[in-house]
């Protein structure tokens, strides 16, 4: 009889179930899921994932893994449904996001979503996500101390302006489309802002790209009304309201963003952009800029601010032709172009002899020296942008944030023995 009781057992209950387009798509998180449930786990479309959670079986449940692509953005509702049905039965919810954007991703999270991870997912990923939704929520005790605040993205300055800085002002321009600049503004910025860890110097980051500007996206920033009010009366503008207009990002850097509409690149003058340039390295230490593309009439007035003006070039022609005609374009206004130095993004790998001969052929046809390499950050860095977070935070071991830090900690020092010089 114990034979045949034990041959007629029921099926282990489904703990868990992945809820997708097509399964197929995400091979990966077949893997993770069968790693961590075993059998005891399912997939389900969208359509099976409604009717699933309104069955008793349901209630068996401990987490349901919805795995998205960018052809899902178009189903929206039916996504930000299914995470209402199932967190009203008390189910956990992790989102599985590839090439998501991250406003839809934020969408999804303040619904109800409890974790994200991105895919192709990093090793071991699924598994954190999973055993931090499986943590009891942390019990308040009255006797307990209060724990260290959060953080804080989004808010203003808590600082006063004081002028008492001359910071050092870094423009960033991508001479070409994808160049990367936005992406080595970012980095470059929040490098130099967590270089030290105590003391640290502070640091500003000003998204002149008055059309195109991505620096809120990448650092998942709001784009307030005040930036356009500085932009439109900016010779009104005083230290105290520039730096209210700034947001910060995990209280350590501080971001003027593209305004949220499209906006002229000439809505601001010379004369005034050279206040706000000022106003900011008066309280700063260090001035990060990422430039439009465009050259528009305030350029001279931020070349002859800048300290070092960095211009990303790519290992193609139309980079080599883009900063040919930038070149002349300096030298006919006799403007100081030896401020620039050329940073080549996506260089060629240690042994990649013939990528470096290129790279060599084309400095030399120029008449420039390319002082940094730039290496390829592959997909971890189109990942980070996505997710609003710099390298550092996402892809801690990434090439090309190594090499940023480098960058970062060198202009640190050089710095702060120049300061040691003025004492």
């Amino acid at each position: 009889m114990t034979t045949v009781a034990a041959l007629k057992q029921e099926p282990a209950p489904i703990r868990a179930c992945t809820v997708s387009r097509d399964v197929q798509n995400f091979d990966l998180v077949i893997e993770d899921m069968e790693a961590e449930y075993g059998e005891a786990w399912g997939d389900l479309t969208f359509n099976d994932a409604m009717l699933f959670l309104s069955q008793p079986d349901a209630v068996t449940l401990e987490c349901v893994a919805i795995a998205l692509d960018d052809k899902d953005e178009a189903d929206l509702a039916r996504v930000s449904e299914l995470i209402k049905q199932a967190k009203a039965l008390g189910i956990k919810v992790i989102l599985i996001a590839e090439e998501v954007s991250p406003i839809i991703l934020h969408q999804m999270l303040r619904l109800g979503a409890d974790d994200f991870v991105p895919y192709p997912l990093p090793e071991g990923a699924l598994h954190e996500a999973i055993e931090r939704t499986r943590q009891p929520a942390p019990v308040a005790l009255a006797e307990a101390p209060a724990p260290a605040p959060e953080p804080m993205t989004g808010a203003s300055p808590t600082f006063k302006a004081k002028g008492d800085r001359d910071g050092v002002v870094l423009p960033v321009h991508g001479l070409a489309g994808g160049a990367g600049a936005t992406t080595f503004a970012v980095n470059l910025a929040w490098e130099l802002a967590t270089v030290a860890k105590k003391d640290g110097p502070r640091v500003c980051l000003l998204d002149l790209d008055f059309q195109t500007g991505s620096v809120a996206t990448y650092l998942d920033l709001s784009r307030r009304e005040a930036i356009l009010d500085i932009l439109s009366d900016a010779s009104a503008v005083d230290s105290d309201a520039f730096i209210q207009s700034l947001q910060t990002f995990n209280d350590k850097l501080h971001v003027f963003t593209a305004p949220a509409e499209m906006l002229p690149l000439d809505i601001i003058g010379p004369e005034d952009m050279d206040r706000l340039i000022t106003m900011a390295k008066t309280n700063f230490d260090f001035v990060v800029i990422d430039m439009p593309k465009t050259v528009v009439p305030w350029t001279e007035t931020v070349l002859h601010q800048a300290h070092v003006y960095f211009a990303l070039v790519e290992l193609d022609m139309r980079s080599a032709q883009n900063a040919l005609r930038f070149i002349r374009a300096l030298k006919a206004e006799e403007l100081p172009f030896e401020k620039l130095r050329y940073a080549l993004n996506r260089a060629p790998k240690f042994t990649d002899l013939s990528g470096k001969a290129r790279a060599k052929r084309m400095a030399e046809s120029l008449g420039i020296d390319i002082e940094l390499m730039l290496p390829d950050g592959t997909r971890q860095v189109t990942q980070a942008n996505d997710h609003g977070l710099p390298l550092a935070e996402t892809a801690a071991k990434n090439s090309l944030r190594r090499e940023i830090q480098k960058l970062a900690k060198s202009l640190h020092d050089l710095n702060k023995a120049a300061e040691a010089g003025k004492a």
